[in-house]
């Protein structure tokens, strides 16, 4: 392909040097850079993409894309407005458009996403396309996968990925769209079919700074990307209207919506609804008629992701039966609520929970399912929202009878520090204990740990036959991020291994 191939439809700035080149590859790091490629020197947070053209060019960049005006005689400059819109653009029309090819559904919000994604993959594999998703637990199409150092990949990773699952087999895509993708433009050159939106709660705010700027990045996706009539004809926005901003979301969507909703009038409800230790039952009403569904999965907010991922079905018009099936046959999520097995009569489950919300979610649901007592064990992470902690912990206080605060993935701050952060929350008066009190503790009261490891194992020794032990914040994750350097480090594994201590 040639970069002018690549420019087609797009408005550049300025345009110096020759067009008439053959491109071997599309590259935003310049170490990565191999001879025939274009290099986008993108404007980071702590550098400057120009920075590294040199570096591009020596290892055979043939031409570069920035923003800024940047003289290289006898090299192929392309000035444009957006670094990272042309890079998303170019990259998706170097791989083919793999997505205009497929029905493509993106879930967006603070919690549920990947819940949501794997039930959407239920049901578009029950219908008979073999399913790509690209999400937080993994990149994968089947039994192929690929780690996923990102929710959503950089435009490039995102384009490559996409074509080589096509090239794989994939007939469909199911993309979680995060926040920080939508504000970077790294899934602009995708084609939706279908946009779902979860619910909005306090997340990110070290990088968006306000809820209207975290709001504003969400909405982009119903109303930037969802494609022009005629591209994608069943574009559709699924929208949570029980969510406070679901009304606003629908109303500025540039596309047909279909809301759900539990406690009000929309296009797809529910009546029949019963949570139990195994489950949920419902019958979802919707325009095709009633759907009787089951679900392994536990609580109300998974009834939510439920009707999300029914909805995403009805949109692409696919039929009930396979709706109602891949519901029922994808309702194990990893970290997500996800049982660790004993013998020991304790429920012990670990769940990806790192927010204020959605750690409410999980506790008020095993609150309703409880027959002992909650021990909790949840951390928050380092170089990211301070805000949140305390919140979380006053959330952790309210339901467990023991709260085990501990470490996350500190990053680069001081794990004390981050403890203190998150102490603040605990309501005054609650009883304070020492690690070996907390062992046996006969009062609701919380302690601190800094050692996650250890975190754990007081949590599981200290549990009786009946009680709940959750571990909060990691869920699917196998490593800790200490520093710079990650440690493999599971939540599972690592209970599993308590569990086996106590005989």
């Amino acid at each position: 392909m040639t970069f002018q191939e690549l420019l087609l439809g797009m408005e550049p700035l300025s345009v110096t040097g020759t067009l008439d080149l053959a491109v071997s590859g599309l590259y935003y790091d310049s170490r990565q850079v191999q001879p025939g490629g274009v290099f986008f020197a993108l404007r980071g947070v702590k550098s400057d993409g120009t920075d590294f053209v040199p570096a591009a060019l020596e290892r055979g960049a043939v031409a570069v894309v920035t923003e800024s005006p940047l003289s290289l005689p006898g090299k192929t400059v392309v000035q444009v407005a957006n670094g990272r819109l042309a890079m998303s653009l170019m990259a998706a029309a170097f791989y083919g458009n793999a997505s205009a090819a497929m029905p493509v559904v993106g879930i967006t919000g603070t919690n549920g996403k990947t819940t949501t994604s794997y039930l959407v993959e239920g049901i578009l594999e029950q219908a008979g396309f073999p399913c790509a998703v690209l999400g937080t637990v993994s990149y994968r199409l089947g039994d192929y996968s690929l780690p996923a150092p990102n929710t959503t990949p950089e435009s490039v990773d995102l384009q490559r990925i996409l074509r080589e699952l096509a090239d794989r087999g994939a007939r469909a895509a199911v993309l979680e769209v995060s926040s920080h993708s939508l504000e970077q433009h790294r899934a602009d050159g995708c084609l939706f079919d279908v946009g779902i939106f979860t619910n909005l709660t306090r997340d990110h705010l070290d990088y968006h700074l306000d809820m209207d700027s975290y709001f504003r990045s969400k909405l982009r996706l119903f109303t930037d990307l969802l494609t022009p009539e005629g591209a994608k004809p069943k574009r559709t926005a699924v929208v949570n209207l029980d969510d406070p901003v679901g009304a606003e979301i629908a109303a500025q969507a540039t596309c047909p919506v279909l809301g759900y909703s539990v406690h009000r009038e929309a296009e797809l409800t529910v009546k029949e609804v019963d949570f139990s230790v195994e489950g949920i039952s419902c019958t979802v009403v919707s325009p095709a008629g009633d759907i009787r569904i089951t679900s392994d999965l536990l609580g109300r907010f998974n009834l939510y992701n439920i009707l999300g991922a029914v909805g995403a079905g009805l949109a692409l018009g696919l039929p009930t039966d396979a709706i109602r099936l891949g519901i029922t046959s994808h309702s194990k999520v990893p970290g997500r609520l996800e049982r660790v097995d004993n013998n020991h009569g304790i429920t012990v489950l670990v769940d990806y929970a790192h927010t204020g919300d959605a750690l409410e979610n999980v506790l008020s649901t095993v609150s309703e399912l409880k027959t002992g007592r909650i021990i909790t064990v949840f951390g928050c992470g380092g170089d990211r929202d301070r805000g949140k902690r305390p919140i979380m912990a006053e959330v952790a206080a309210r339901y467990s009878d023991l709260t085990v605060i501990t470490s996350d993935n500190p990053r680069t701050e001081d794990p004390a520090a981050i403890l203190a952060d998150v102490r603040g929350g605990i309501p005054a008066g609650t009883k304070e204990y020492s690690a070996e009190e907390a062992g046996s503790f006969s009062e609701k009261g919380f302690t601190v740990i800094e050692s996650r490891l250890e975190a754990i194992q007081l949590a599981i020794a200290a549990a009786r036959r009946g009680d709940i032990v959750l571990l909060a914040g990691k869920g699917h994750e196998d490593y800790q991020i200490i520093g710079t350097t990650k440690h493999h480090f599971d939540d599972r594994e690592e209970a599993a291994a308590a569990l086996a201590l106590r005989g």
